[in-house]
C-alpha cells in the first residue's frame, strides 16, 4: 500500500518539517517529498493540525487495556494490553514484570514468544536480583540472589523474549552481569542500595541504564551521592517518571541539564488489580493498599506534555526522550526516528499534545 500523509507538521527526531508529505510504502517509510510532488499512484490521507512523531517507545510499562499482563499472562491479555496502549499514542513497549515467581516470568515469556505483535517489543524483568532494602513495592519474599545455573536456565527459557533486565549491581557478581550482556539483556541499575562506589563499578562492568532515576535507589547525598551521583558522573542511560509524583518537576529538570541525552522517560504505568500486585487507583497514582507508591497513572503522550508544561523541556527534546533516546539505548535499528528504510510507526500529536492515532506498520489505529 503506497501512503502519502499531508497537511501536518513532521517531527523526524532531528527537525520539525511543514508542506512536506511523507510516504509510506508497504509498511516502511520512503521518505519527505513536497506536497506539490507526491506520485499520483499514492493515496493521500490528510491530518490537519497535528504533528507526526515517530512512534512513542515505552521501556517500562506493566499493563494497559484494563489489564495487567502480570496477573495471567495470555495471549489475549497481551493483545488486550498492546491494543489500550496504541491508543494511547504508544506504538513500542517492553511489557514489564515485577519480581515475581519465576513460574510467572516463564509464563510470560512463552506467551511473547509464541505471540507476536508489532507493538511489543520483548520483556522487561525488573528483578527479582534486587535489593530487599529498596524493594519498594515489590515482593519481598520473590526477591533472589542469582546464581548462575538459575539464571542461565532463564535466559534459555526467554530464548530472546527478555530485553532488559532491572537489577541491583551490589547484589550482582561480575560473572552474572557478563553472562546477561553476552545474551543481548540490556541492564538496568535499579531498587539498589548501591554506594556511588558500588554503582560506578555496576557501570564499568557493563551495565547501560538506571531505572526510575531516584525512585527506590540511595540518595543523593552530599556525603555519598549514591547511585544517582553514579549516574550523573558516568556515561550511563537513565529513565525517569514524568508525573510529577515519582520525581517533582525540579528534579526531572535538574537531571535533564545535567544528563541530556542519556536521560528518557518511561510510564512506570500499572493497572488495577486483585492479584500478586493488588494496586488501587488513587487520583492520579496507583499505590498498594497500605499506601506505597507502586506505579504511575500517566500515557507517555502525558508525560510529554509535562515535560513540557512544568519542567521546561522544549517539545521537539521531549519527543526525542520518548523516541529517539530509548531507540538509541536499545540498539533499534529501524524505530525511534521518522527516516527512510524505517518502520513506519508514527504518532500523531494534536497541538495540545494529545494523541490523534498510531501508525503501525503503516496500519493507522485510533
Amino acid at each position: 500500500m503506497l501512503l502519502a500523509l499531508t497537511q501536518s507538521r513532521i517531527f523526524t527526531g532531528k527537525e520539525t518539517r511543514t508542506g512536506e508529505a511523507l510516504l509510506l510504502e508497504n509498511g516502511r517509510i520512503l521518505g519527505l517529498v513536497s506536497e506539490n510532488s507526491i506520485p499520483s499512484d499514492y493515496y493521500i490521507i490528510h491530518h490537519p493540525g497535528m504533528t507526526i512523531v515517530p512512534g512513542l517507545l515505552d521501556l517500562q510499562i506493566y499493563g494497559g487495556g484494563g489489564v495487567l499482563f502480570s496477573d495471567a499472562p495470555s495471549s489475549a491479555a497481551l493483545y488486550d494490553m498492546a491494543a489500550g496502549l496504541v491508543k494511547t499514542g504508544t506504538s513500542g513497549f517492553l511489557i514489564t514484570l515485577a519480581t515475581n515467581r519465576l513460574e510467572v516470568f516463564e509464563a510470560a515469556m512463552d506467551v511473547v514468544r509464541e505471540n507476536p505483535h508489532p507493538a511489543v517489543l520483548g520483556l522487561h524483568l525488573e528483578g527479582p536480583y534486587i535489593n530487599p532494602v529498596k524493594r519498594g513495592a515489590h515482593i519481598l519474599d520473590c526477591i533472589r540472589k542469582p546464581e548462575r545455573r538459575e539464571v542461565e536456565a532463564l535466559l534459555k527459557r526467554a530464548a530472546g523474549t527478555v530485553k532488559m533486565m532491572t537489577i541491583a549491581p551490589e547484589m550482582m557478581d561480575a560473572d552474572i552481569i557478563r553472562l546477561l550482556l553476552d545474551h543481548g539483556v540490556v541492564l538496568s541499575a535499579g531498587h539498589s542500595n548501591a554506594t556511588f562506589e558500588e554503582g560506578k563499578a555496576g557501570f564499568d562492568a557493563g551495565i547501560q541504564t538506571a531505572t526510575h532515576l531516584f525512585n527506590a535507589m540511595s540518595p543523593f547525598h552530599h556525603r555519598d551521592v549514591g547511585l544517582p551521583g553514579a549516574v550523573y558522573q558516568s556515561n550511563a542511560h537513565a529513565s525517569i517518571i514524568p508525573d510529577g509524583i515519582h520525581v517533582s518537576y525540579e528534579a526531572l529538570s535538574i537531571s535533564k541539564k545535567v544528563m541530556g541525552e542519556r536521560l528518557f522517560l518511561i510510564t512506570d504505568a500499572v493497572e488495577k488489580s486483585e492479584g500478586a500486585y493488588p494496586h488501587v487507583r488513587q487520583k492520579d497514582r496507583f499505590t498498594l493498599p497500605d499506601g506505597t507508591l507502586s506505579g504511575s497513572a500517566i500515557t507517555l503522550a502525558e508525560g510529554i506534555r509535562n515535560c513540557v508544561q512544568h519542567a521546561g523541556i522544549p517539545f521537539e527534546e521531549a519527543v526525542r526522550m520518548a523516541t529517539v533516546y530509548p531507540a538509541k539505548l536499545m540498539g533499534y535499528t529501524d524505530i525511534g526516528a521518522v527516516r527512510a528504510g524505517f518502520r513506519a510507526n508514527l504518532t500523531l500529536l494534536d497541538a495540545a499534545g494529545n494523541p490523534g492515532g498510531v501508525y503501525l506498520d503503516g496500519q493507522f489505529h485510533q
